[in-house]
């Protein structure tokens, strides 16, 4: 039997994998290396930290791990999904799976089994925080504003390379995939604009203030380069 790869699956920077091999090579990769993974739950007031124990691609389901702390246990139970990531080295590794339930007495030690992810995401964290972004102003955003339920954001970073970083209320939860239609960024004393935009990948974060927020990096879809043109100056993103 050949070893396991010491550097597995997470070589696509910023993709999202949806294939069902595609995600079961790397959710595989989490478990063979016995990577911790973390679901934040109540808005961040409850961190669920297991491990993956069992992934079946073919049965379309997972098994984590019972947690260290039973409050946060049975409050991923009593939700109809949640979202986990794992930082492997470098990387930061996120999906979302639905239908948490104790496993059975058949599936060995307790833990709690889940439908199989559709989408994994995945970037390379140290690459996102070395890149040397400019200070820019900080936009309002309405989230969503053409879809089911929109919400106040703001638009705190916008980089080269398409992706924009949105901070939100902590209690809000958008996982890798979600498309966010209609979302208008406005600026004082300027024109708004309309932009779509899919979520890669979200994090919580500690403000300097001690704020705790949701941050989601999200690529832009469909730009002319106008349209870029015009976010970067927006932004006031110096090209």
């Amino acid at each position: 039997m050949s070893s396991p790869d010491s550097n597995p699956t997470f070589s696509l920077v910023g993709q999202m994998l949806r294939t069902p091999e595609e995600i079961a090579r790397v959710l595989n990769s989490l478990v063979m290396r016995g990577e911790p993974i973390v679901s934040a739950l109540s808005g961040g007031k409850l961190l669920f930290r297991s491990r993956l124990r069992f992934v079946d691609p073919g049965k379309a389901y997972v098994i984590v791990e019972l947690g260290p702390d039973e409050a946060a246990n049975r409050a991923l139970l009593s939700r109809p999904r949640a979202t986990f990531h794992a930082e492997p080295g470098g990387w930061r590794v996120e999906f979302a799976a639905a239908n948490p339930r104790p496993t059975g007495a058949h599936e060995g030690a307790a833990g709690i089994r889940l439908r199989f992810p559709e989408i994994v995401a995945g970037h390379r964290r140290r690459e996102n925080e070395r890149a040397a972004i400019p200070p820019q102003h900080e936009l309002r955003c309405i989230v969503d504003e053409a879809g089911v339920m929109p919400f106040d954001g703001t638009m705190a970073n916008v980089s080269k390379g398409g992706i924009g970083f949105l901070q939100y209320d902590p209690e809000i939860s958008l996982e890798p995939g979600t498309v966010l239609k209609g979302c208008r960024i406005e600026s004082p004393g300027k024109a708004s604009m309309v932009v779509d935009m899919e979520v890669r990948y979200s994090q919580l974060l500690t403000l300097a203030d001690g704020r705790q927020v949701q941050s989601s990096g999200c690529r832009f879809l469909n730009l002319s380069p106008e349209e870029t043109a015009r976010i970067e100056e927006l932004c006031g993103l110096k090209t």
